[in-house]
């Protein structure tokens, strides 16, 4: 009788499969039903703040504790965060779609009526965000049409109550508050003892 494998033993080698690209509107269609936070992402360099809204963001690492979010190659914004060498993700709120457009678009005056404060590194935290987290940039990848960059953590802002504002198939929506009490998910950031998931 053949030995069972190992759960740690690797899998065998294979070669890949040869498949066409998908096309680009059945991709963003596919991915649009990832339901996703909404992120702003700011700095501050040379005295003057810049930020643009980002979907792709996410928690990396708990040891050491990293971040990840993912600007594309044409982004205004993002040479202007490299220059600065750290940045500050504003987590969204319900509520604050107009922000989240605002920070979205090309070009303009973004932080025009915007009421903010300063992180420690000095990057802008918006007034009504859920929290914030303070990183410095880590490390950055190509990645096709985006970068992915990595941010060490430096600091934490506070979490006041409320619900976050979503981004999903297209359109911002927010929590439901009619489905009964959150459900308790052991993830990552919530029991570190799992090794594998998020």
């Amino acid at each position: 009788m053949p030995e069972a494998p190992r759960p740690d033993a690797a899998p065998p080698e294979a070669a890949p499969p040869e498949a066409a690209a998908p096309e680009a509107a059945l991709f963003r269609q596919v991915l649009g039903h990832f339901c996703t936070g909404v992120t702003v992402i700011t700095t501050v360099c040379d005295g003057r703040p810049a930020g643009f809204a980002c979907q792709a963001f996410a928690a990396l690492s708990l040891d050491p504790p990293l971040v990840l979010f993912c600007p594309s190659r044409s982004s205004l914004t993002w040479p202007v965060i490299a220059r600065a060498g750290h940045f500050c993700a504003n987590v969204l709120a319900d509520g604050q779609q107009d922000l989240a457009r605002g920070f979205g678009a090309s070009g303009g005056d973004k932080f025009a009526g915007v009421r903010w404060s300063a992180a420690p590194s000095g990057a802008p935290v918006l007034d009504g965000a859920l929290t914030w987290v303070q990183c410095a940039v880590q490390a950055v990848h190509e990645a096709g049409d985006h970068y992915l960059v990595a941010g060490r953590v430096t600091g934490l802002g506070p979490c006041r109550p409320g619900r976050p504002l979503l981004f999903y198939r297209g359109r911002y929506a927010a929590a439901d508050p009619g489905r009964g009490p959150a459900e308790v998910v052991d993830t990552l950031l919530a029991w570190p003892r799992h090794a594998d998931w998020m």
